[in-house]
Formats: structure tokens, C-alpha cells, sequence
């Protein structure tokens, strides 16, 4: 029975948990921030790479083929009181990221077949039915907490950046990446918000040049893995929270801030900023975006979304390798 719960998804508000989560969120997201300003902001991929080539390559086409001259100029080139907030699964990236990131903790024997055939069901649940269900992703999420307790942090860290090349650099959506590198080129920063690992986002984020990534803070002592989390995953009204303590931090206007997402977990998100997206939209988002008159892209098939508006210059695998990649910058007491 507990696996019809998954068919119905709930809809949450903000809670004690879901607030430390996204106060977590935000403080990791501006630490690890700051380490990328010593990074060439071009360098996403290793320079001269054939992934640079073919990002670049893409971005460029979408844009081009999308550019509509017709559409007011968005984002506003100098507002450094705005920023762009996307979601990671099935907006930036084909498929979830923690997936991708236990296919390779697997290939490395990070847990066994049992294992992994428990979580490739999950995949193919997210994947098929297009639902996250807060129930089912923390009963994964819980299963991956425990099988990388007590593993250093700089080895999953490391591996990590080695699981991006193998199994994520070819899954970036080319025409969510050019809404991305719109917001840059207008002098924005940019961030990732994922229930996936704060790390695990922050590499993602690195390798595509974005500014920083708020995701789920998994806790840690003395660089080794407790098996817990910071408050909660960084999911639904969480994400919400995350953006909201980002921005005040950073002193900007959610007015002037653009979101984008595919999921309708994240409208409490979305409905934040003055600028909402639906990316990919599932049933629910797509007729809650239609509803609220907000723009929408698809890119799944290649056609064009309905026109309600589009910027016009961008015209568990395994659950448990999206645990096992988060660094702890949240430091708790022991």
C-alpha cells in the first residue's frame, strides 16, 4: 500500500524543518559562491573540451532559433536587483541528477545489485510517471543517507565531479541552458534550486558556469558523514524558503526575479518572483501556469510551448548518489 501513496502527491506548507532547510540552503549556496568567484565563469567544461564545444554549439542554435524580436527584452541587461532561479530535474537536466550520481557511486561498488535495483525502480517511477512525491523521495533519500554515513566528504566530492562527465554533461537541456546564460549575459547571477545535494548541485552549477546552487544540506562532523540531514530535504515550500532567505541575503528584488521549473512541487517557488517559468511543465504545472497566465517552454519534443511569452534571447540510476555527493557546509554541533 505504501506505494499507491506515490500517486498522490500532497501539497505542503512551510514548516519549522522546511524553513531551517532552505536558511541551510541559502548560507551553503553564498559559501560556496564565493570559492567559485576565484573560477574563470566561462569555465563550465575543462576549456577546448568536446562537451564546451558542443554546450556552446547548442546554446547558440537555440537562441537563435528561438529569438523572437517581438517579445519585450527579458531579462533587463544591468537590474543587478534580479537574479534567475532554476530548478535542476527535468529543467536543466533530462532526468534526475541523484540518479545519474548513483549510477556512478554503483559502478564503484558503493552498494550492491539489490540495491541498485530498488533504486533503478525509482528512477523508472520519475521518469515514467513525471511525479515527485515527497513520501517516495525521502524513503530513498533515508536509504542513501545510510549507505554513505561515515564516508569522508572530500572523497564523494571527488568522485562527483568524475559521475557530472560520465553520466550528466550530455543530459543539459541546450534551451534551458541558453535561458540560463540570457540572465549572465544580462549581469545576473544565476542558481540552481534542487532537492539534489547542495554539492552535488554546486558541481553542476560550476561545470555550466552558473553562479551557485541551493540544494539539500546533509550534515557532517569533522568532514565525515553523520547520516543526517539539515532540517529536510530541499523540496516544495523548502525551495520557496531557500529562495526567499537567498534573496534577502543578497538584497534582491523578487519582483524583478525570474524562476523556472517543470515540477508543480515547486509553484510555491515559482509564485514567488515577479518573472515565473514553466520549463518541461508536468500536467498540473502546465494548467496552473495557463490559469496564472505565465510563460512556458517545452523543449521534451522540440515544439513550441503555447505562447503565452518566452524571452525572447533564449527563444533513484540511484537517489543514493545525490546523498552521497552533498558536502555539509552547515556545520552542526557534535
Amino acid at each position: 500500500m505504501a506505494a499507491l501513496g506515490w500517486l498522490t502527491p500532497r501539497r505542503r506548507s512551510a514548516t519549522a524543518r522546511s524553513v531551517l532547510a532552505g536558511e541551510a540552503s541559502a548560507e551553503a549556496a553564498r559559501k560556496t559562491a564565493q570559492g567559485l568567484d576565484g573560477i574563470d565563469e566561462d569555465a563550465g567544461p575543462p576549456a577546448g573540451s568536446a562537451e564546451a564545444a558542443e554546450a556552446a554549439e547548442a546554446s547558440a542554435a537555440e537562441a537563435a532559433e528561438e529569438a523572437e524580436p517581438a517579445e519585450p527584452e527579458f531579462p533587463v541587461a544591468g537590474d543587478d536587483l534580479a537574479a534567475a532561479f532554476f530548478d535542476l530535474d527535468n529543467t536543466v537536466m533530462q532526468g534526475a541528477a541523484i540518479f545519474h550520481f548513483g549510477r556512478g557511486l554503483y559502478k564503484r561498488e558503493f552498494f550492491h545489485r539489490r540495491e541498485l535495483a530498488r533504486f533503478a525502480w525509482q528512477q523508472a517511477w520519475f521518469r515514467l510517471a513525471g511525479v515527485e512525491d515527497p513520501e517516495h523521495m525521502q524513503d530513498a533519500r533515508d536509504s542513501a543517507l545510510s549507505i554513505v554515513k561515515g564516508h569522508k566528504v572530500s572523497e564523494l566530492m571527488s568522485i562527483g565531479e568524475e559521475i557530472y562527465d560520465e553520466y550528466m554533461a550530455e543530459r543539459i537541456w541546450p534551451g534551458t541552458r541558453a535561458l540560463a546564460q540570457a540572465h549572465l549575459d544580462a549581469g545576473q547571477k544565476v542558481w540552481l534550486v534542487t532537492a539534489a545535494p547542495v554539492e552535488t548541485a554546486t558541481i553542476i552549477a560550476r561545470r555550466l558556469g552558473l553562479t551557485g546552487a541551493l540544494g539539500t544540506v546533509a550534515e557532517s562532523v569533522d568532514g565525515i558523514y553523520t547520516g543526517r540531514l539539515v532540517g529536510e530535504p530541499l523540496h516544495g515550500p523548502a525551495k520557496a524558503e531557500a529562495v526567499r532567505a537567498l534573496a534577502a541575503a543578497e538584497g534582491l528584488d523578487l519582483e524583478r526575479c525570474a524562476a523556472y521549473s517543470d515540477s508543480h512541487n515547486d509553484i510555491p517557488m515559482l509564485s514567488l518572483v515577479g518573472h515565473p517559468y514553466a520549463i518541461n511543465p508536468d500536467t498540473k504545472l502546465r494548467k496552473h501556469a495557463r490559469a496564472h497566465d505565465w510563460r512556458l517552454r517545452d523543449y521534451r519534443t522540440g515544439r513550441k510551448a503555447v505562447k503565452v511569452g518566452v524571452p525572447a534571447a533564449a527563444g533513484v540510476g540511484a537517489i543514493a548518489g545525490g546523498a552521497a555527493a552533498a558536502i555539509a557546509l552547515h556545520r552542526r554541533r557534535k
